[in-house]
């Protein structure tokens, strides 16, 4: 199994280009099912669970042509990636495919809404929390369809074979729920308002491509979606927005380190929430022609008390980055996380680099200490692995991160970008 060695003290100095969000490109991809024509992605990023969402899709029946670089393409750009389900030969997503990856569990929206029918594995529980289906399927009945779980499917059915558009508010903010009943909506007979639907650029990201399939969605960027329900769509090429959740981690790493950092694609307005916390911890954030660049020279960190909340709120995905960079910072400062009930599992792993951190319920109080020393750690989740890359880059000693797949299903490329900016890191197979 991979793991990620890595010597602390180096000062990051250069330029990292951001990836396509990996947020952004599983519902957009999914997004390929309402149409038999085909949807061109452009700017993909290279990941492990964009792979496992592609074996998801061929067994629905979708043709996926990964296009080589064109002439003038970015070194570090994205995938170009043609999707196109002429035929849904296969409407059940089987347990061993969900199984893998939440994300794929919202192929029920896209096949019901096409098809009238769906029979979709439920996904169960993850390491950050049990996150049940619930908005889901509450939502996709209000639009008519019958459902019913049986064997650990959800086995879903359009009365009268399609779906119809309805009133659907959620009794909480939820990502998920809002792309699915989106998609379903985009298909079915009469007109769909979403109350209290997410406000996240990805979600943002996938109404503006069912637009330019034709569909009809107004409130995109508000917690108010309306979508005009269409016959059919065709196809569209769209690009994937950059990654807020890279953009903020390299962003950390450069704070963690010192140095001066060029995040070449970053879009500030993303993130500004993070961007802010980091403003007040005494690290200097610029908008640049381009991207965003980060610099820390010689100054200390100043302690920020922060709570995730949705969008436009501080992201529940760069949680514990900034619990690693605040491990450093001149005092105490207060974590609170209010989207997912476990999300603190990295806190035993920083321990072990020296963290003083203590936590009660959903708030984490961390006291900065005046050093990190390197230690064997173990990666529990995606977002949490990386913290432990952030922890280690300013740690005395060496530092070996262990389960690093986990890093693999979200960053594209993370020891090469690191080690261009002067980062010591190197991967170590097998």
């Amino acid at each position: 199994m991979d793991r990620i060695r890595l010597v602390g003290g180096n000062e990051l100095n250069g330029e990292i280009h951001i990836s396509g969000a990996k947020n952004a490109a599983l519902p957009l991809m999914i997004a390929s099912l309402l149409t038999d024509e085909p949807l061109v992605l452009l700017n993909v990023p290279r990941l492990a669970d964009v792979k496992q969402l592609e074996r998801i899709l061929e067994n629905h029946g979708v043709d996926i042509a990964v296009h080589g670089r064109r002439r003038g393409d970015a070194e570090m750009g994205g995938q170009r990636i043609t999707f196109t389900a002429g035929d849904i030969v296969d409407t059940t997503a089987p347990y061993e495919l969900v199984s893998k990856m939440r994300a794929s569990f919202w192929v029920i929206g896209p096949l019901l809404a096409r098809e009238g029918t769906a029979r979709v594995s439920l996904p169960g529980g993850c390491a950050i929390g049990t996150r049940p289906v619930d908005f889901y399927l509450d939502g996709l009945r209000a639009l008519g369809a019958e459902i019913d779980i049986d064997g650990g499917y959800v086995v879903a059915r359009a009365l009268g074979g399609r779906l119809k558009g309805a009133t659907v508010t959620f009794p909480k903010v939820s990502v998920g729920a809002t792309h699915v009943v989106m998609m379903a909506a985009t298909l079915a007979d009469g007109v769909t308002t979403i109350e209290n639907a997410a406000r996240e650029p990805e979600v943002s990201n996938l109404a503006e491509c069912l637009n330019a399939m034709g569909a009809k969605i107004s409130g995109i960027g508000t917690d108010r979606l309306v979508i005009e329900g269409a016959e059919k769509l065709g196809g569209a090429t769209h690009e994937v927005l950059p990654d807020r959740i890279e953009t903020g981690t390299y962003a950390m790493a450069a704070a963690m380190t010192g140095g001066n950092v060029f995040l070449r694609g970053a879009r500030p307005e993303l993130l500004q929430s993070a961007l802010s916390a980091l403003g007040e911890a005494g690290v200097n954030v610029s908008q640049e022609d381009g991207g965003v660049r980060i610099i820390r020279n010689g100054n200390g960190l100043l302690p920020v008390d922060v709570e995730t909340d949705p969008f436009p709120g501080f992201p529940t995905d760069l949680q514990a980055q900034f619990m690693a960079l605040m491990t450093r910072s001149a005092g105490v400062s207060k974590i609170r996380e209010t989207i997912f009930e476990n999300r603190f599992m990295h806190v035993a792993e920083l321990a072990r680099f020296g963290a003083n951190i203590h936590v009660d319920g959903q708030t984490a109080t961390v006291t900065g200490v005046p050093e990190l020393k390197g230690a064997q750690v173990m990666a529990t989740d995606l977002r949490a692995s990386v913290s432990l890359v952030i922890a280690g880059l300013a740690a005395q000693g060496e530092t070996v991160v262990n389960r690093i797949y986990h890093l693999d299903r979200g960053f594209e490329r993370l020891e090469e970008k690191l080690s261009r900016c002067g980062a010591d890191i190197e991967r170590i197979t097998g």
